[in-house]
């Protein structure tokens, strides 16, 4: 079955050439040009990615994608026109798997939709093919794409689980930014060092919200990150 997109835009040309683009690459796009149309739109009929642009009346992309994660972990790619470093990070502390800015290319927006639709689906796979990691406090099931510390579950998009599954799998071992870009975002993808750092930056605020004194993904500044599993 073809992979089905929401695209929200309130920019009609946008909204003409990349549903265009997105049909002839094989996917089933549904068109929202605001945030408001495309929660209800979306809720009617569920998607396996959403992209948002951050702009727009009614309800923008930061609204609708706050909306969107407390339903589901629904992939979510962002489009902005802005070059404020602010809007970035903040959407990414929010929960986008990526964004991308305006004006872009549209093979380069192809691949991005490829490589997180795939990280989604390594994710979602199969649970008769379980991988249950434990290390400590923390267990992780990339199966049902769960993780949990001390017993509580925390909701992790599947970026920042596949970071946090990178990081504990060899405890103590630091990996550097373009190891974890390679490894959350596949090879041959460009993410600005930043994605990273912010990636980082929610995952430690969502574990210390189930713990204060979570510690264990550390930085080593100029060098990179590691799980130090206590």
């Amino acid at each position: 079955m073809p992979h089905s997109i929401a695209l929200v835009d309130d920019d009609q040309n946008i909204l003409t050439s990349l549903s265009a683009a997105l049909e002839d690459e094989g996917y089933k796009v549904d068109t929202y040009a605001d945030g408001s149309d495309a929660l209800d739109g979306i809720g009617r009929k569920p998607v396996d990615l959403a992209i948002l642009d951050i702009k727009m009346p009614r309800m923008d992309g930061m609204e609708l994608l706050s909306a969107l994660r407390r339903k589901d972990d629904l992939p979510v790619i962002f489009l902005t026109s802005k070059d404020e470093e602010f809007d970035e990070v903040m959407g990414l502390r929010m929960g986008a798997d990526d964004y991308i800015k305006k004006p872009f290319s549209q093979r380069l927006l192809m691949e991005r939709i490829r490589a997180v639709l795939r990280r989604h689906e390594v994710a979602s796979k199969d649970p008769g093919s379980a991988d249950i990691l434990r290390r400590g406090d923390l267990l992780l099931d990339s199966a049902r794409h769960l993780c949990s510390w001390k017993g509580e579950e925390i909701n992790l998009t599947v970026t920042e689980f596949l970071l946090v599954e990178t990081l504990a799998r060899r405890l103590g071992h630091v990996k550097n930014r373009d190891q974890l870009i390679d490894a959350a975002y596949g090879e041959n993808i460009y993410v600005d060092d930043r994605t990273i750092d912010s990636h980082i930056k929610r995952l430690r605020r969502k574990f210390k919200d189930v713990d204060p004194e979570f510690a264990e993904i550390e930085t080593l500044y100029g060098v990179g990150y590691r799980y130090r599993g206590s």
